[in-house]
């Protein structure tokens, strides 16, 4: 995949460099201030980009102000934001424009390069990687309508926003494809979501509820 990375610690940026070519991909530019970011995503176009919330020089928004303009000029352009902490603002204002294609991690994250690496392809693709910290905070702010839903379905409601599909969901909780079927099931009736259990449509549906 062709990528730009912006970022302005200079060892992250590094450390991201050598991650993703080692892994075989190509870094077709590296931005380290927020003014950089747009130019670099407009000229190169890249399969995927990986962008800091906050960039010099006001260090407050700066990377994710780029990605949104990008998203703009370029519809479905896929971006992987990194932040230092959850900042539920900021994720939701992301998410407003569209899911496919989306992916909000804490920088924690990278470090955890399996992880990291799975939800890169996952946003290049055009699915959704959100970092269970930044989905447990959406699912907390918007707690009453969730209060029908049992614990289980709770926890499934939480992996499918994150990406997951229903075999890794399985495997994580430890129970059949067919359990996880039901819950999915029954967290959209409890929701009043479409019925829909494929795709990245019940993601979306489910990211939608949790940022309306």
């Amino acid at each position: 995949m062709r990528i730009v990375i912006a970022e302005d610690n200079v060892l992250l940026r590094e450390g991201l460099v050598l991650l993703l070519t080692s892994d075989g991909h190509e870094v077709v530019a590296v931005a380290d201030t927020g003014p950089d970011v747009l130019p670099a995503l407009l000229e190169h176009r890249p399969d995927v980009a990986v962008l800091d919330v906050r960039l010099p020089p006001g260090f407050r928004d700066e990377g994710l102000r780029a990605a949104i303009e990008a998203r703009k000029r370029l519809p479905g352009l896929p971006l992987l934001v990194l932040s230092q902490y959850v900042e539920e603002t900021y994720a939701a204002e992301l998410l407003a424009g569209g899911a496919d294609g989306v992916g909000y991690l804490l920088k924690d994250r990278v470090s955890r390069v399996d992880e990291f690496l799975e939800a890169l392809a996952r946003v290049a693709g055009g699915g959704t990687a959100l970092d269970p910290e930044v989905v447990s905070q959406l699912m907390t702010t918007r707690s009453d309508p969730l209060q029908a839903l049992t614990p289980r379905e709770r926890e499934v409601l939480g992996l499918m926003a994150q990406g997951l599909d229903n075999a890794t969901i399985a495997t994580a909780l430890v129970i059949t494809e067919r359990s996880v079927s039901k819950h999915i099931g029954a967290v959209f009736a409890k929701l009043g979501l479409p019925p829909s259990d494929s795709g990245h449509r019940r993601v979306l549906a489910v990211l939608a509820y949790l940022n309306s």
